[in-house]
C-alpha cells in the first residue's frame, strides 16, 4: 500500500470511528455529516470522496464490524468451511454456545449499529449477506443431513428470519437480557422437534 492509500485508508477508518461513537449518543437520523467530519478532524469535502451519503458510511461501518466479528470467531471461514463435508455431524452444529456466545458478545458491545444496520437492513442488505452465508455454509450442512432441496429453500429463511428476529429483540431491550440466556432461546428454538 503506498502512501496516498495509507492515508486514504486511514481517513476512511477516522469517520468510522467517530461516525460509531456519534450513534453512541443519538439516533442515526439526527447524524449530520458535519457532525462527523468535525469528530474525524476531516473536511466536508473529504466525507463525499469517501461517500455519497451517510448511508455508504453505515454499509462500510458495518462491514468493518463484521470483519471484526469474523476475526473473534473462534473458528474462521477458512478454518469450517472446508471441513463441512467431512467433520463428524455432531461437529456440524453452529447454535452451540461456541459459536453463539462470541456472535452475540459482538452484538452486545456493537449494539448501536448493529440495531442501526437492521433498521436500514434494506439499504445494507443483511439479508443478501445471510443467503449468501446460506449457500457456502447452511446448504451444505443441510445435504450432509440429507435435507431434500425442495426444503431446504424453505428452511433456511425460517432459521434467519427467527434468529434475526430474537436479535432484533434483544438489541430493543438494549441487550438487557444476558448472552447465555439469548443463546440458550436460540438452541432451545432450534432443538424443538
Amino acid at each position: 500500500m503506498n502512501r496516498s492509500e495509507s492515508k486514504y485508508f486511514s481517513t476512511a477508518v477516522r469517520m468510522d470511528k467517530a461516525f460509531m461513537e456519534l450513534l453512541e449518543k443519538k439516533d442515526f437520523s439526527f447524524i449530520t455529516v458535519k457532525e462527523i467530519c468535525e469528530k474525524a478532524g476531516v473536511n466536508r469535502s473529504t466525507f463525499y470522496l469517501h461517500y455519497e451519503t451517510i448511508n455508504d458510511l453505515l454499509t462500510e461501518s458495518m462491514q468493518y464490524v463484521i470483519d471484526q466479528l469474523i476475526s473473534a470467531m473462534p473458528h474462521g471461514p477458512e478454518e469450517f468451511i472446508p471441513n463441512i463435508q467431512t467433520c463428524p455431524l455432531e461437529e456440524l452444529y453452529l447454535i452451540t454456545p461456541k459459536y453463539l456466545n462470541p456472535y452475540l458478545n459482538f452484538i452486545k458491545e456493537y449494539r448501536r449499529i448493529f440495531r442501526t444496520a437492521i433498521e436500514h437492513s434494506s439499504v445494507l442488505g443483511l439479508y443478501d449477506a445471510y443467503l449468501a452465508l446460506n449457500r457456502h455454509v447452511f446448504m451444505p450442512i443441510l445435504n450432509r443431513f440429507h435435507i431434500p432441496q425442495s426444503e431446504q429453500k424453505y428452511i433456511m429463511p425460517f432459521y434467519i428470519n427467527g434468529f434475526m428476529g430474537i436479535i432484533t429483540e434483544w438489541l430493543k431491550e438494549d441487550c438487557k437480557d444476558s448472552i447465555e440466556h439469548i443463546s440458550a432461546v436460540m438452541q432451545r428454538c432450534i432443538n424443538q422437534r
